[in-house]
């Protein structure tokens, strides 16, 4: 380590956090900063208490009346714990999330101060929406935007800010956010699975999507960032040598947590259980210095914005632990990168998870119903939902030989598929008495029997069934789970409701009982379904060819992935479905597809500065000190000059070629980028940049990262994957 580099990482050590000491239990912390229905309880009258809750679990709208009892109160309980301003807390399409600070302070027409805070201010505001992205939804000039409280997803205080969940759309309608078409597709799923759960049981009345996400991070000490513009600016490293140490050993996973990230962990955590967010579980990841925070699940509404919440409050933790935290899905090159796990299920009002089997073969049935539905959405908007988790961070995981490949497959394992293997053979049509019997009790019956002793894991799969959830893995680290949400959901509502326009023609047309056309249809399905099925090694290239062959999508980068989005077979099913507009699909679309091009575009850049600003100066200044010592053995060793200086030559020769390397590509790719640049399609910008400027990056990279194994350790300017990967 070069001496500037020790005195950065003394400098962390040496500012040691105040740690974090409060041993209360977890049920007595939990939600204290929430103004949740045990608050309300407090701080409501009856009437509007029930007002809130209608709205919360019926979709009813709030009264004018009721919301400014609501607001008053709300305003009460935060001034008692000390919050002096309010703030709209919603999800634009920028992936992060944004607030703006508004007091409680008012002056009274007599110039006396007072603190209000009333319904119109609780319901709604008018946000500046001209710097958001918009995709040409709105003209920069026109500014205004809405944002509309949520009141499903509660209130909470941060700091000593009320922070208000709210949806974000523009002056004309259209969403700006995440929540709003999520908003959609949950209720479009609830409508749709409690229809089809009346089929099993007339008590059902709501249908609830939750969610369970896993959120990887790394841990990286901050005074060594402040050496590495990459990571700063792009939140990885472009450049960067093997640490002769990483996850080889594999003695990281699992292991113990070393002291200051669990110092760090103890703090997040805290923080997390006041605001509601019931996390659970915490643990080493594979690679050095990343772990794993992963919560109890929530309805699908809440856990998205819990997991928004959770990776803003990281960043603001870390910073008083000395740490940053890198939620990039690709940090370091060579060793695991970072993904985000979304574990989904359907729970209906009467207790019941609908993909996880019952005791008794009607609730089997039930269960199959949704299982094989789900399975069959997968196989009909395959391509899409690889789209909902495309992004130029997540392109380097995916495939990586450490997350799921880009196409995208279901695992359910091997006694699940035998499951499904005797349902395809079901007699067509009518069932005899013996064959009713049959199916019921030796096959339907059978099946919580033969989830108990479910098949292995498979990591290679980006959407499995692990036993009564679907886990979709090849969500990134860095994104928000409501985009992927939204689209799952949607594809599983269109889904369950053309299952039960199939059912009811059976049953009204063919004289079919209730069962045998669900067995009929169900059975359709799964001969449908084999395609997208698969229990091997998806990082194999014999699954690529397969899949291939199977009609399946390899859409290895984001500009192929998206196109997906803005097909017309895609367009109509958020309109049908109610999520999305064909204006707020493609707005989407160019969105998203900028945002790639802007990352590539900031990292390119990045590269270039780094790579001839520091990289190339460093090489020269070290090849002169070997220049200086050729010259000064010549002068001393005149007749065994050749044989005594024969190896600094050598490397004053690779040297100059790795710089010439550097130089030669760095002009390359800077020419790529501007014949990008010429594009005014997002899409044709995107292509270019994707397969003309970021393939010099491997190029720069290489000749970089050799220089970092020839130039002198105490000069290198950057801080060495050896120091940044290991905590100390």
């Amino acid at each position: 380590m070069s001496t500037l580099r020790f005195h950065a990482l003394k400098k962390t050590l040496a500012n040691k956090p105040v740690l974090f000491e409060d041993n209360s239990p977890r049920s007595e912390l939990f939600a204290k900063n929430v103004f949740n229905e045990n608050t309300m309880q407090k701080y409501l009258t009856q009437d509007a208490l029930q007002g809130v809750l209608n709205a919360i679990k019926r979709g009813k709208k709030i009264e004018r009346g009721v919301a400014d009892q609501v607001a008053a109160s709300m305003r009460d309980w935060a001034l008692s714990k000390g919050v002096t301003h309010y703030s709209h807390w919603f999800q634009p399409l920028t992936g992060s999330t944004a607030e703006k600070h508004d007091a409680f302070f008012e002056l009274t027409e007599n110039g006396l101060g007072i603190e209000k805070f009333d319904g119109s201010s609780l319901v709604q505001q008018e946000p500046d929406a001209s710097s958001f992205p918009s995709g040409g939804i709105r003209n920069t000039f026109e500014a205004r935007g809405y944002t509309a409280w949520d009141p499903t997803s509660p209130a909470f205080i941060y700091g000593t800010t009320l922070c208000i969940p709210t949806i974000f759309v523009a002056y004309t309608g259209e969403a700006l956010d995440y929540k709003t078409p999520l908003l959609k597709a949950l209720h479009a799923v609830d409508e749709a699975a409690t229809d089809v759960c009346k089929y099993f049981d007339k008590n059902v009345k709501k249908v609830t999507s939750s969610l369970g996400w896993e959120q990887e991070y790394f841990l990286v000490d901050k005074e060594l960032i402040a050496s590495r513009p990459d990571i700063l600016l792009t939140g990885r490293t472009l450049l960067g040598h093997s640490s002769a140490k990483g996850q080889q050993l594999d003695d990281h996973y699992f292991g113990a947590i070393p002291t200051r990230a669990f110092n760090f962990m103890k703090d997040l955590e805290h923080e997390c259980i006041l605001l509601g967010i019931p996390v659970k579980t915490r643990h080493n990841e594979v690679a050095p210095n990343q772990f794993e925070l992963a919560p109890i699940f929530e309805e699908a509404n809440l856990a998205v914005d819990h997991n928004a919440l959770v990776m803003d409050i990281m960043g603001r933790v870390a910073k008083r632990h000395n740490f940053k935290v890198l939620l990039h899905e690709k940090p370091f090159a060579g060793i695991n990168g970072s993904g985000k796990h979304n574990n989904w299920s359907l729970s209906t009002d009467t207790g019941i998870n609908l993909l996880s089997p019952g005791k008794t073969p009607m609730s089997n049935l039930q269960f199959l119903t949704f299982f094989i539905n789900t399975i069959k959405a997968v196989k009909d908007y395959e391509a899409l939902l690889r789209a909902s988790i495309a992004s130029a961070s997540n392109d380097h995981r995916l495939g990586a030989n450490e997350a799921p490949p880009a196409i995208m497959s279901v695992f359910i394992g091997e006694q699940l598929s035998k499951v499904l293997a005797e349902l395809e053979g079901v007699t067509k049509g009518k069932l005899s008495p013996e064959e009713k019997t049959e199916l019921k009790l030796n096959v339907v019956g059978k099946i919580p029997d033969v989830l108990l002793d479910n098949t292995d894991r498979n990591r290679t799969s980006p959407f499995a069934f692990t036993g009564n959830k679907f886990e979709f893995r090849a969500v990134g680290s860095l994104a928000n789970c409501g985009n992927p949400m939204t689209v799952l959901n949607t594809i599983v509502a269109k889904q369950l409701k053309d299952f039960k326009v199939e059912v009811d023609k059976l049953i009204d047309k063919k004289d079919l009982k209730k069962d045998e056309a669900i067995f009929n249809v169900l059975r359709e399905y799964i001969k449908e379904t084999k395609g997208v099925l698969f229990e091997g090694n998806g990082y194999g290239k014999a699954w690529e060819d397969e899949a291939e062959k199977r009609g399946l999508s390899n859409n290895r980068t984001t500009p192929e992935a998206l196109k997906a989005k803005i097909t017309d077979k895609n367009i109509a099913l958020f309109e049908e479905m109610g999520v999305m507009s064909k204006v707020e699909t493609e707005a989407r679309y160019e969105i998203e597809m900028e945002a790639y091009v802007t990352h590539i575009q900031i990292e390119s850049i990045v590269l270039g500065d780094m790579a001839r600003n520091q990289i190339v100066p460093t090489a020269v200044k070290y090849q002169n000190t070997l220049i200086e010592n050729v010259q000064g053995l010549k002068s001393i060793f005149e007749k065994d000059f050749d044989k005594l200086a024969k190896e600094q030559i050598k490397l004053i020769e690779e040297i100059s070629k790795h710089i010439e390397g550097i130089n030669n590509n760095v002009t390359k790719m800077i020419k790529a980028r501007e014949k990008a640049n010429t594009n005014q399609l997002a899409q044709q910008k995107a292509l270019v940049y994707c397969f003309e400027v970021k393939p010099f990056f491997d190029k720069i990279r290489s000749h970089c990262d050799s220089l970092e194994l020839l130039v002198d350790n105490e000069i290198w300017p950057l801080a060495k994957y050896s120091e940044l990967l290991f905590t100390r």
